[in-house]
């Protein structure tokens, strides 16, 4: 096994050796090698490379997501949306949640949460946030929404009787229904008091063509079997039940380049990521 060392938070003030196994792909690396980043490993950027030499249109895919991010989150912030728990966030780069939200709102509080302990070794820079504000880096999983709500660090930066934007930006794919994804957005959803808001991107076959459907089957293939976590790609019917509890803001669940466009939006070529943004009541 390849492993490298970094230095990460465990805790708000704390620091400690966070060991990296570099010799799997891991998805928020491989994610970080399509928006064109450098936080990346040779695992990471073979599996990468062969989902993108069968074709399949993850690059695009990437930016629309990116972009739909920063319009949510701006949309968040003018209705007055200033406490955000990303999870999955990947790693933070150019555009991310705390960047976009604490430049309209200098005290906005982000909680980032993932699973990979190479973001923490970025934590350092997002700490100190800008003006007021606050950034927190929490390593842990999805899949056991509890242990997030209860995590100290989360209870501490975030103020759970005021609203919180639940972000679930382009990780709900690498939750199998095995995991339960209904449970866990209940779970985090249950938590949140009136007035906060679930905002879901989710990788999608729905606008493949078939004559691209072989290289999209074998993209799928190639993270079940060479990362760390499977592609769950879910139609537009079922990734709309996400939203049971926080029922849809204009435009609905749409593509993510169709999510509120403005100047700047891209024109995609075909729908690789549907959008959407939820309001609790």
């Amino acid at each position: 096994m390849t492993s490298e060392e970094i230095q990460g938070p465990t805790e708000l003030d704390s620091w400690a050796p966070v060991r990296i196994d570099t010799s799997v792909a891991h998805p928020a690396r491989m994610y970080d090698f399509y928006l064109g980043g450098k936080d990346n490993f040779p695992a990471d950027r073979e599996a990468a490379e062969r989902i993108i030499a069968m074709g399949a249109d993850v690059r695009e895919g990437a930016r629309t997501n990116r972009a739909f991010l920063g319009r949510a989150v701006r949309y968040l912030s003018a209705q007055g949306v200033s406490q955000f728990l990303d999870i999955g966030t990947g790693i933070p780069s150019a555009g991310n949640t705390h960047e976009i939200a604490q430049s309209v709102d200098p005290a906005a509080r982000v909680v980032y949460v993932d699973n990979d302990p190479i973001v923490l070794a970025h934590a350092r820079a997002l700490m100190g946030g800008h003006g007021k504000g606050a950034t927190t880096v929490v390593q842990a999983d999805l899949r056991d929404p509890a242990a997030i709500l209860a995590d100290p660090r989360v209870r501490a930066a975030l103020d759970f009787d005021r609203p919180i934007a639940l972000m679930l930006v382009a990780v709900l794919h690498f939750i199998t229904e095995e995991d339960g994804p209904d449970r866990i957005i209940k779970t985090l959803g249950d938590a949140l008091p009136g007035g906060s808001y679930l905002v879901v991107s989710h990788g999608t076959g729905d606008g493949v063509a078939e004559r691209k459907r072989p290289g999209l089957d074998e993209a799928v293939d190639v993270y079940r079997n060479r990362s760390t976590a499977a592609l769950s790609l879910r139609g537009k019917a079922r990734i709309a039940e996400f939203f049971a509890d926080f029922p849809l803001v204009e435009p609905g669940l749409v593509p993510g380049q169709d999510w509120r466009p403005d100047a700047e939006t891209p024109p995609a070529t075909m729908v690789t990521v549907y959008g959407g943004v939820g309001r609790k009541p």
